[in-house]
């Protein structure tokens, strides 16, 4: 009876006493990917994105495939890299890389994205000028102008694609459209439309989330 009695005063605290230690692992996926599997997934991209239109291959590379990051976080780093200077393409690559791992992401990241690219086009682009002038060369022109429009297409659907998932609402969707007609029909140039928009689109959305 004392035996019993000592074990049910102490009720609460045994169980916990020889419950098993969690086990180890559970959970790796919220850290996020790995340095190697960051690179891996960046020269996957470099690699196969063919005929331009690398923003649909670096959203259906990291949103789509591997889940790491989603539509709302796509956005917001896609309009970061527009904002500031250099090709928005590595500013993209460098702002994912180091949201997922830090400077070392970002490091991981661009070296994926540029390292087969980049010595593609020096054999190809000494290629290409060395064949200048050589009975065919329109062949070659013509190959790349056919990938210029593939690439448009590919941008086009990605487009579409984030706008059917991302603009269900009026504010916003004037915000896109106001877009596209400052820049695609009346030419007015990126910094200013930005400058006026930006704060514009920030009001919109602090407004509709205070409501």
């Amino acid at each position: 009876m004392r035996l019993r009695t000592r074990r049910e005063a102490a009720g609460g605290q045994g169980p916990s006493r020889l419950a098993p230690p969690p086990p180890q692992g559970e959970g790796k996926a919220a850290d996020g990917p790995t340095l190697g599997a960051l690179f891996l997934s960046f020269l996957t991209i470099g690699s196969t994105s063919f005929g331009g239109g690398l923003l649909g291959w670096i959203r259906r590379e990291l949103v789509e495939r591997r889940r790491w990051i989603d539509d709302q976080q796509f956005l917001a780093s896609y309009g970061l890299s527009q904002i500031v200077p250099g090709a928005t393409n590595v500013n993209l690559s460098v702002i994912i890389g180091s949201q997922l791992r830090g400077v070392p992401g970002a490091i991981a990241a661009i070296a994926g994205l540029l390292l087969v690219p980049l010595a593609l086009l020096l054999a190809l682009g000494t290629l290409y000028f060395a064949s200048r002038g050589i009975s065919g060369s329109h062949i070659i022109n013509a190959a790349l102008a056919g990938a210029g429009a593939a690439a448009i297409g590919f941008n086009l659907a990605t487009g579409l694609r984030l706008g059917y998932r991302n603009i269900r609402r009026l504010g916003p969707a004037l915000i896109a459209g106001a877009i596209v007609i400052g820049i695609g029909i009346l030419r007015i140039p990126l910094l200013e439309v930005l400058l006026v928009m930006l704060p514009v689109s920030l009001a919109v959305t602090l407004a509709e989330r205070l409501r």
